[in-house]
């Protein structure tokens, strides 16, 4: 399938074949990223987001260090594997030229939209709440004005303007492990001011269990020509506590708030050791999707809260499969 131009700078980006032609998405072969045991800084690394840039792969990652604090911290790649991670978290700079404080940052998203590469992540300062910055050199990173009041989380911007506009999608919570959670839309003429707030999804819908409890938005939408196809994350609720699973759904390409189709199973759920056991056990919470010009898709996810993952896909087995298990 042919994708838009845009798409054409993740041609070359890692890739594995599907090991049979029933998969709609397979684990990558070396999983997971990071030797953590053995690493100087860092003791978990998970949900974070990558782009690749002129060939090669940058990327936000949630790193907590020694104490178990959650940061933001830059990383590079030659070949989307092997990360070159800082060991100092990002600096963010208000509008004044003040440093923007907070106590901790986690969920990084990188969504490019024009010339422009924007990361909207959560930070907790009166509360979770979505936060955006701005950068096009990866080198300074200014903080755009607070469009969201707390509580929310799950901040995903769409990758260009649609009907001249910014959307977000966001996950309204409460001050802590949200005991609910649906998914909205929001509009917004300049980045600083959202509103037209509409609900986009609710979670469980017709007593669909791996999203019981609550969902959110993953990775930026991909555009396609039948609409744009969402990852998103479902969590279920067990006697061994919560369960983090994939899931996937296409909105109207001119009207994202309409949604034409939502699978009514999950995509991917933890399976393997490194998913359902960590910090968190049992959690695959996806953050970025590289798309190339053909349409296939690379994913990248986090795994148990400890580190991250990767899994293959691409744009015509996700249509496949979210008509074929349409939740209606």
């Amino acid at each position: 399938m042919k994708m838009d131009k845009y798409y054409e700078v993740n041609n070359g980006m890692l890739w594995e074949d599907a090991p049979d032609e029933k998969s709609y998405i397979w684990r990558y072969s070396g999983n997971p990223l990071f030797d953590i045991p053995n690493m100087e800084h860092f003791w978990h690394i998970c949900n974070s987001a990558t782009v690749m840039l002129n060939g090669e792969y940058i990327g936000l990652f949630r790193c907590e260090d020694k104490r178990g604090i959650p940061d933001l911290y830059l990383g590079k790649s030659k070949d989307g594997v092997h990360w070159d991670l800082e060991t100092t978290p990002i600096v963010f700079y208000n509008q004044d030229g003040s440093v923007f404080k907070y106590p901790y940052a986690y969920d990084p998203r990188l969504i490019k939209v024009e010339d422009t590469y924007y990361t909207v992540f959560c930070a907790d300062i009166e509360g979770p709440s979505i936060y955006v910055a701005k950068t096009k050199d990866f080198k300074r990173f200014e903080m755009l004005p607070n469009g969201f009041l707390p509580f929310n989380r799950n901040g995903v911007l769409f990758p260009e303007k649609i009907n001249g506009q910014y959307v977000m999608l966001n996950r309204p919570s409460d001050a802590g492990d949200s005991p609910f959670g649906n998914i909205y839309i929001s509009y917004s003429n300049d980045m600083e001011y959202w509103g037209h707030h509409k609900l986009l999804m609710k979670n469980f819908l017709n007593n669909c269990y791996w999203e019981r409890v609550k969902i959110g938005a993953g990775p930026a939408p991909i555009k396609t020509d039948e609409g744009w196809l969402l990852i998103y994350h479902g969590v279920q609720k067990t006697c061994n506590g919560l369960t983090y699973s994939m899931g996937v759904a296409l909105l109207d390409l001119e009207d994202p708030s309409k949604v034409l189709y939502r699978g009514n199973r999950y995509l991917l759920t933890p399976e393997t050791t490194y998913e359902r056991v960590g910090f968190t056990d049992n959690v695959c919470f996806p953050c970025a999707a590289l798309v190339d010009s053909e349409g296939k898709i690379t994913i990248y996810y986090g795994a148990a809260d400890t580190n991250m993952a990767v899994a293959f896909t691409t744009v015509e087995k996700l249509l496949e499969f979210v008509k074929k298990y349409d939740n209606k």
